[in-house]
This record gives C-alpha cells, structure tokens and sequence, in this order.
C-alpha cells in the first residue's frame, strides 16, 4: 500500500507556477512532520518545507517568499504551491512524513514528481 502519493509536476517557463499535492494514506498523514523534499540532478536530497507538529513550518531559505505550504486536513493532502520559478528548482520533488509511534520509527517517501523549469 502506497503511503505518499504525488503529483502536479511538469515543465513550466521561469516565472511561472505550479502546485505539487501529495495525497497521503490517514496513517502517514497523522504522523508529526510532512513535508517536501528535492533532488536536482547530480545533488543530494534537500528540503523544501515541512510542517512540524504542533504548528511549525519551515521553509528552506531559497524558496521562503515563493513557495507555500499547505494541507486539507479532510483529504489527506499535503500542497506546495510554487510561484516565481527560477531554472535552479528543476528537480525531482519527493512528499515525504515522519514520525516515531512507540517504538516504531515511521518514514514514508512518495516516488517522486518531475518540476523542470526552463529559461
């Protein structure tokens, strides 16, 4: 069973926007940070945004002012809405969430989805 579910990518002009959504199974969802995740080609992983529960959102500094995190807490879904895109946020975006429950360590990556911006 898929926990993470994304989609929204696609190729975009710089400028431009595009909101990513990740549709999460109730368990993964409940856990104590959601978040975005990217990966550019040739780069490590890095964060985008997260929520960290009871009410925090971090944003990483080269998106902060551009990008917005949200959720819809009736369907499970996590959005990033991405505007003012620059070539240097072509990656692939990955929904990732967290969380220890017990003794058990819970954390769910989605499969990824392509944003590619162009000059």
């Amino acid at each position: 069973q898929e926990q993470l579910v994304e989609s929204g990518g696609g190729l975009v002009q710089a400028g431009e926007s595009l909101r990513l959504s990740c549709v999460a199974s109730r368990s993964a969802f409940s856990l104590d940070v959601m978040g975005w995740y990217r990966q550019a080609l040739g780069k490590e992983r890095e964060l985008v945004a997260e929520f960290r529960s009871p009410g925090t959102t971090n944003y990483a500094g080269s998106v902060k002012g551009r990008f917005t995190l949200s959720r819809d807490n009736t369907k499970n879904t996590m959005f990033l809405q991405m505007n003012s895109l620059k070539t240097e946020d072509t990656a692939v975006y990955y929904c990732k969430a967290y969380g220890i429950e017990g003794i058990t360590v819970r954390d769910y990556w989605g499969q990824g989805t392509q944003v590619s911006v162009s000059s």
